[in-house]
């Protein structure tokens, strides 16, 4: 396991460390050299990945099966998309009404009020999600 971590490091230190050489020498096409190393990086890092996954895998499936047997499974998978897919949609909309707000603020300044309270709601469907998740999770 050591061994896959320090392989890993390596991989990724040598892109980074590749990555400032071509930038600070500036050569030509380093962009297309530079785009083929995180390639090689990406090439190198997935495999590594899935032996890392391969090898915990089975200690995090015994544990969870021995020391939490009495949680629902498909309740902590619910309480995650909940929780999950409603801050996605919240910085989804803040991110809509934010922009929009700061274009209508810097036309009228008066307006300030009204659109905080645009993205005041729409920051609310976060705390929507997470008031699902607490019920979900009262339940279990």
């Amino acid at each position: 396991m050591k061994i896959i971590l320090l392989i890993a490091i390596m991989i990724v230190l040598g892109t980074i460390l590749t990555g400032i050489y071509y930038d600070s020498k500036k050569i030509k096409g380093s962009k297309k050299t530079l785009k083929k190393a995180l390639m090689y990086n990406l090439a190198l890092l997935m495999p590594l990945l899935l032996m890392v996954i391969a090898i915990v895998l089975p200690d995090i499936v015994y544990a969870a099966t021995h020391e939490a047997a009495e949680v629902n499974g498909l309740g902590l998978m619910a309480v995650a998309l909940a929780t999950g897919l409603a801050t996605i949609g919240a910085g989804n909309a803040v991110g809509a009404v934010g922009s929009s707000a700061l274009g209508a603020i810097s036309e009228d300044p008066d307006i300030l009020g009204k659109t905080l309270i645009y993205v005041g709601l729409a920051e609310g469907i976060a705390i929507y999600g997470l008031i699902i998740s607490i019920l979900i999770l009262g339940r279990l």
